[in-house]
């Protein structure tokens, strides 16, 4: 429990992936966020978004969730940032100031930037999820080290946004992912799927916590 209260961690993305991931490990005992997101919720959110509620409603998706994680732990540290991580901000991220980052970004663009900030920090721990829309079945998500990730578009278009640039992670990161075929044309989320997919990060980043003592 003292490893968990001293862990920092670092979620870039809150929405249907990020936000379950933090609420997960806020009830587990984690006692300091970095918490970035330069959303607001919408309507659209309510059917798998934790930060999301009527009541909600175009507040800022950090300071929500800073909100949610404070009233789950009053003793808890959790900055937000109401940004979006891009070329523009991504200088001002400390990363080595954190034990592990988290990547719920949707946009390839900075995602591929993330993942390369955080793995040209040593002492960075990355998991990242991978694309978790049009999937209906949480029995399908996986777990692998990202050239391994199969049958998912987004891991697709990143290796080649990472060969286009010439620019690849300097280490090996592993990510969640669905191996389940796209279950209909229009993009769409469902809850069981989003939220096991964040779940699914806690629980990588509590066992590596358990496993080596950072």
């Amino acid at each position: 429990m003292s490893r968990l209260r001293d862990a920092r961690v670092a979620v870039f993305g809150l929405g249907g992936v990020g936000g379950w991931c933090v609420e997960a490990l806020a009830r587990t005992g984690v006692g300091h966020f970095l918490l970035v997101d330069g959303d607001r919720v919408a309507p659209s959110n309510v059917n798998r978004q934790i930060v999301a509620s009527v009541a909600t409603i175009g507040e800022p998706k950090a300071d929500v969730m800073r909100r949610r994680v404070l009233e789950v732990n009053p003793s808890a540290e959790a900055e937000s940032r109401v940004e979006f991580y891009n070329e523009a901000t991504a200088g001002s991220y400390r990363l080595e100031d954190w034990d592990f980052v988290i990547d719920a970004i949707d946009s390839v663009d900075c995602k591929a930037r993330l993942i390369r900030h955080a793995l040209s920090v040593p002492s960075v721990t990355l998991f990242s999820s991978m694309g978790a829309a049009r999937r209906l079945d949480p029995s399908r998500i996986r777990r692998a080290e990202f050239r391994k990730v199969a049958g998912d578009g987004l891991a697709r278009a990143l290796r080649g946004r990472f060969r286009k640039s010439g620019e690849f992670p300097q280490r090996k990161f592993m990510c969640v992912y669905s191996d389940e075929a796209p279950a209909c044309e229009e993009l769409g989320s469902v809850v069981q799927v989003t939220a096991s997919f964040g779940l699914t990060l806690a629980a990588m980043v509590v066992d590596q916590i358990r496993g080596n003592g950072k």
